[in-house]
């Protein structure tokens, strides 16, 4: 089964990082997330890879052609200025099967064996890993003028969000449409209008690398050897 990984983005958001490598490329330790990213799929099976490069895709498909991984990795150029939708819909013409997709960006523990059986009982058109956002700041709770619990940065439980770590159908892709659009945007509403999108809830870690603040949370983790992605 091909895993696609989108990975064309710019990275505004980390521009001390991104105005030499693709967000992506950026190392959580000493691995690019994009490679701690693919060896989480390995563990799981997966070893057919797609990557949707963009911004810098070439020192992308540098990268792994250098390295030795034992996997098949293709680096594909969808175009610099293609929003997420589009960029899928670039390969529809290898995508003839059930396939896994997620971010070059987003680190979690998801069980991908659980979300693909949970995906084939449902038959929709698309499942959607839905996961509790990180907060960005610490959480206190209050009685009485009194802070009687402080938590740094826990995982809140209160909301769902897409957490990517998708498993999609071919067929998804005739939601895309022709105009330049973000998966995010009409095509996942058209498969939420025909009854076509699944939420595989994951209540444990999940993380995206937006900022350097984020970069720094993770490589923490690293350092400390509390990596949930790392098994």
């Amino acid at each position: 089964m091909k895993v696609v990984i989108l990975a064309g983005g710019k990275g505004t958001r980390i521009l001390e990082y991104t105005k030499s490598i693709p967000k992506p490329m950026v190392k959580i330790g000493s691995k690019p997330i994009l490679e701690h990213i693919i060896n989480y799929y390995m563990k799981y099976g997966f070893k057919d890879f797609l990557i949707a490069g963009g911004y810098k895709y070439s020192i992308i498909k540098s990268y792994f052609k250098k390295k030795k991984i034992s996997a098949n990795i293709r680096v594909i150029d969808t175009g610099l200025e293609t929003l997420t939708g589009s960029r899928l819909l670039k390969l529809k013409n290898i995508l003839d099967d059930t396939f896994m997709l997620t971010y070059g960006d987003g680190l979690s523990n998801v069980n991908l064996k659980k979300l693909l059986k949970f995906h084939r009982s449902n038959k929709k058109k698309i499942t959607i890993t839905a996961v509790h956002p990180p907060a960005r700041f610490g959480e206190l709770e209050i009685k009485n003028k009194l802070v009687t619990k402080f938590e740094e940065k826990p995982q809140l439980q209160k909301g769902w969000i897409n957490g990517g770590f998708f498993v999609i159908e071919p067929e998804f892709l005739n939601f895309v449409g022709k105009k330049n659009v973000m998966l995010e945007r009409s095509p996942l509403l058209k498969a939420v209008k025909t009854k076509n999108l699944s939420a595989f809830k994951h209540n444990g870690f999940w993380f995206c690398m937006d900022t350097l603040r984020d970069k720094k949370v993770l490589d923490k983790m690293i350092k400390d050897k509390k990596s949930p992605w790392i098994k």
